[in-house]
């Protein structure tokens, strides 16, 4: 996904207490969030992550916060307009897992499935980067902006421009 802001963490080196990281974007790592994330320009992008480590039942809690300020092009006037993110995160894994036995779970829709450690190792940089993008607006706009479709035909105009009214007559 990105090449600059990552910080890769090896399940095998943490021991099981508790640790705490702070991933704070530089410049030249700001621009490529720009390009990842889709916006204007990132101002902003820091993180703070704990990380949980519990050997005897094979889980990993990551529990956290992004900070983010960014830049974005409202879809109704074009203006460019920036916006703060925070938002806070949690969630676990399963040291032990794989994604078979994931699926071969028998978990109903309300049930939290844990996430999956791919060859031993999580990348707090991607963590962040994502969970930011699953609160980012589709379509961002100023606050208060409204779009309100009026027509520029009247109800007569419309009748006429119906290509079933042609159908129509040839019916009579």
């Amino acid at each position: 996904m990105q090449k600059d802001f990552s910080f890769v963490i090896k399940i095998d080196d943490l021991s099981q207490s508790k640790h705490h990281y702070h991933l704070s974007a530089d410049e030249h790592q700001l621009k490529e969030l720009a390009a990842i994330l889709k916006v204007e320009d990132v101002k902003f992008f820091a993180a703070d992550i704990d990380l949980k480590l519990s050997r005897k039942i094979h889980r990993l809690d990551a529990e956290g916060k992004v900070t983010a300020l960014l830049e974005l092009k409202s879809v109704i006037s074009l203006e460019n307009f920036e916006k703060l993110y925070e938002v806070p995160f949690k969630y676990y894994y399963d040291t032990s897992m794989s994604y078979q036995d994931l699926r071969d779970l028998d978990l109903s829709i309300d049930d939290e499935a844990p996430e999956i450690i791919e060859d031993g190792q999580i990348d707090l940089g991607q963590i962040a980067i994502e969970q930011l993008a699953l609160v980012m607006e589709d379509y961002p706009r100023l606050d208060g902006e409204r779009c309100d479709f009026v027509s520029e035909f009247d109800e007569e105009t419309t009748k006429r421009a119906n290509p079933f009214a042609v159908l129509g007559k040839l019916k009579k």
